[in-house]
């Protein structure tokens, strides 16, 4: 049997891990080899969902050269408004509004179709040369010089490192024996997309509703993303509902200030909770994406924890790589963990507790959250800090993240 070498490889051929595999080619040059295993690299998943795209994860994306075939149809999120009501409520009053720059002429974030930006990232990786396989990872097995993996077409690969970067339900995850820490919500979030007749103005809003938010978030051509979270079983009925029906539900919340409304996507529905591995690696192994941690969509962070991720994971493999180190050793990734796990955690915790804190029909807790709204909106040095950490500035940033190079 042929056992092929190479430096990494990567289950996982999404987001997280082909930036990861961009950072590394790009950083290390052509000789360090990268291998992509994903079955979804020859057919891309259709994905009718839309990101945020902090500033700083379009920093790293402009960096490894991808923004650039993304730019044209993203759309920039130039104000955010929150609003806490029930859903009858005749009038939705504003208690927290954000502008959306972190410095003159670059927003926050900007709001950016999944496909396209997929597409964007494969395309790049063709340019880039990299090793895609249309195949999956079936198993590992580590020794002190390296591991061993065997993908799903026969093929058996000797590489330093694995990333395990195959989404929430990772087999890898499950092969090293890391468990999960967290919870299902009993909620699933709507996902579609609808037109309307006036123009956004680059307006994000988030609606805070009793069963969990409503975001409208802006797109390009008078068109917005939705992110609609019921209790699961009232997602599903929604979700079923005939056309007519559906736009009565879709209404009620949305209302009608941007106009006449039409769902022009097709409507899904996704089961929401939290979990974070409880390491987010083991011998030769890394964590990153949605295997390493799962988060409510209430703050729109899930895609660019993932790349935040991809960009610690390669500076910390770029400069072992450079000083002739071992790419896989413990204290290669311990860097990676402790530079990552507790951001991630702090991002859990901050989602879960805005969800539990919103999501319910206690008017005590109702006062008390608007009352912290308002005095958040009349405090401008705390709206900053807050924009910065919705932009991924803050803290112990990667140099990617910062639009350096590695």
């Amino acid at each position: 049997m042929t056992v092929e070498r190479t430096n990494v490889v990567i289950a996982g051929g999404g987001f997280a891990g082909l930036a990861l595999a961009l950072a590394l080619r790009q950083s290390l040059g052509p000789r360090f080899g990268v291998v992509v295993a994903d079955p979804a690299v020859a057919r891309p998943a259709v994905d009718a969902r839309a990101s945020a795209i902090a500033a700083a994860t379009r920093r790293m994306l402009e960096t490894l050269g991808v923004w650039p075939a993304v730019a044209a149809s993203a759309q920039d999120i130039l104000d955010m408004v929150i609003t806490d009501s029930r859903l009858d409520d005749a009038v939705r009053p504003v208690f927290l509004t954000f502008a959306g720059e972190v410095a003159p002429g670059e927003p926050f974030a900007q709001m950016v179709e999944n496909g396209v930006l997929l597409k964007a990232l494969l395309d790049r990786a063709e340019v880039d040369q990299l090793d895609l396989r249309a195949t999956t990872v079936t198993g590992y097995e580590t020794t002190p010089q390296g591991v061993t993996v065997t993908l799903g077409d026969g093929a058996v690969v000797q590489a330093s490192l694995l990333v395990a970067a195959d989404g929430v339900r990772s087999r890898l995850r499950d092969l090293a024996g890391i468990t999960v820490v967290g919870w299902e919500y009993g909620q699933s979030a709507i996902v579609t997309t609808v037109k309307h007749e006036r123009d956004h103005g680059g307006r994000a809003t988030e609606h805070f509703l009793p069963a969990g938010p409503f975001a409208i978030l802006p797109l390009t051509q008078n068109r917005a993303s939705l992110v609609w979270v019921e209790t699961t079983e009232e997602a599903k009925r929604i979700v079923a509902l005939p056309d007519a029906d559906f736009h009565d539900e879709l209404e009620k919340r949305f209302g009608l200030h941007l106009g006449a409304l039409e769902a022009v996507g097709p409507r899904k529905h996704y089961p929401l909770g939290l979990g974070v591995a409880r390491a987010f690696v083991a011998d030769r192994l890394a964590l990153i994406g949605d295997a390493a941690h799962r988060v409510h969509p209430i703050a729109g962070q899930g895609l660019n924890l993932g790349l935040r991720d991809s960009a610690a994971l390669a500076e910390a493999v770029a400069d072992a790589a450079r000083l002739g180190l071992d790419i896989g050793a413990p204290d290669v990734l311990e860097r990676y963990q402790r530079w990552r796990r507790f951001d991630t955690m702090t991002m859990g915790i901050a989602t879960d507790g805005l969800n539990r804190l919103f999501s319910n029909r206690s008017d005590v807790l109702r006062l008390v959250r608007d009352l912290g709204l308002g005095l958040v909106d009349r405090a401008p040095v705390l709206k900053r800090v807050f924009v910065r950490e919705a932009a991924g500035l803050s803290g112990e940033v990667p140099k990617l993240l910062k639009g350096e190079a590695l």
